[in-house]
Formats: C-alpha cells, structure tokens, sequence
C-alpha cells in the first residue's frame, strides 16, 4: 500500500503550516515555493483538509492557509483520513457482512489487527512532535557536516 502523491504532499503542507507561528495566514505561495507544490496541486489537496477542519483559509488581499487547530490536535492519522478517507486495507474491512467468510477466515481477524495498529501509531504522530523532530534532525543534520573547532590554547 502506497499513500497518494496527494497525501504526501498534503502531509508536507500542513507541517509547513504547524512550523509557523500560531494563528499566522500563510500565502498559498509561500507553501508553494518552500514545499515544491503547483498552486493547483496545493488547492485540490487542501480542500479535504479545509473540510475536514484541519486547515482554514482566508480570501482576498493577505489571504492564505492556516491551521484550523493547534499542531498538537493534528495527527498524521487525520490527514490521512481526510485525503485518503477511512483506512480498511483489505475489502473485508469496509463493514458488516463486506465479505461472506469473515467469521470463519484466519486473515480477517489479522487484516483487522494491522489496520488497527497502523491507525494507532497514526494517530501517535501530531504535528508539532512531527515539528519538533524536523527541527530536531536539521540541527543534527548541520551538526554532523559541521567542521569540528579546536579548542583554545
């Protein structure tokens, strides 16, 4: 199973948005340009997440993107629900009596499990932990290039 290009990039934009100051209106290129997305691409994969009350925009001169909730009240389990729609990962899941062999079949039950434990380590990753881990390997990733400075004498 792959996420969508949509959904990666839909993942990409709204952490974008969690790294600004709370409450702040970003424009549309902005997120654009520092996140490698057409404008129209970004419009159709923000429209889930604006439905979804996950972002909010605002029209007109100043107008832009913004969290609808605070990075922490966002988890990677809600993107991915809003662009993706519910996680089943096999048809079986989709509802009761979806499959003719769900009470007696081994692999149900399994389906069931993983599907289970996916939407929970999703739902473990919010926005501002995902901030702070890219802060948190940028620093390393500068760190570890740096050239190392000889003490003084």
């Amino acid at each position: 199973m792959l996420i969508t290009r949509a959904t990666e990039y839909a993942i990409r934009a709204v952490l974008y948005l969690a790294k600004q100051p709370g409450g702040e209106i970003v424009l549309k290129k902005d997120i654009c340009q520092t996140q490698n997305i057409t404008p129209a691409f970004l419009t159709k994969i923000l429209q889930p997440l604006i439905k979804a009350g996950i972002v909010g925009s605002q029209r007109g001169v100043g107008g832009g993107f913004y969290l609808a909730r605070a990075p922490e009240r966002i988890t990677l389990l809600d993107v991915v629900e809003a662009e993706e729609g519910p996680i089943y990962l096999n048809q079986c899941l989709m509802g009761e009596g979806s499959c003719a062999r769900d009470v007696f079949c081994p692999v149900h039950g399994a389906w069931r499990h993983i599907r289970d434990e996916m939407t929970r380590v999703l739902a473990e990753y919010n926005f501002a932990r995902l901030a702070a881990m890219e802060d948190d390997n940028l620093a390393r990733h500068l760190n570890l290039g740096a050239t190392p400075v000889s003490a003084p004498n």
